[in-house]
């Protein structure tokens, strides 16, 4: 299906999208609440701004949609319109980015993708926990 939006009309509709703390991001931090782990909520100073921060270990959760950030995206991307293909490689490159960056300032990256945690909800908070534990503080 062709987009029916010019490019500026479609760059000005896409800023205005401000997800945050959407369903999956509550399902977490309610589990995260539950354990009575104390944590930040998109921190703007960090690179990328990450989802849920845990400051005192440096730990930084990504909790990202499949589409948007391109879970398996060379398998799918010739199956886009060039707008969509382009949007998503941005994406992708820009969360590399960060995520580097974080890494480079000391900080663990903990992502998790959209299907792993409708999937197996448990087990990523496992992975949370984990980078908590394997991270100094």
């Amino acid at each position: 299906m062709p987009d029916h939006m010019t490019p500026e009309q479609r760059s000005r509709a896409m800023k205005r999208v401000k997800l945050r703390s959407g369903s999956l991001e509550r399902v977490v931090h309610q589990e995260l609440k539950t354990l009575r782990l104390k944590f930040r909520r998109h921190v703007r100073s960090l690179p990328g701004s990450p989802d849920i921060v845990f400051c005192q270990k440096k730990v930084a959760v990504f909790i990202d949609g499949d589409f948007w950030h391109g879970w398996r995206f060379p398998a799918w991307e010739s199956k886009l319109s060039p707008f969509w293909r382009e949007k998503i490689s941005t994406n992708r490159k820009r969360d590399q980015r960060n995520f580097r960056k974080l890494r480079s300032l000391g900080w663990k990256v903990v992502r998790i993708w959209q299907h792993q945690l409708k999937q197996n909800k448990e087990a990523c908070i496992h992975r949370i926990l984990n980078g908590l534990h394997t991270q100094r503080g």
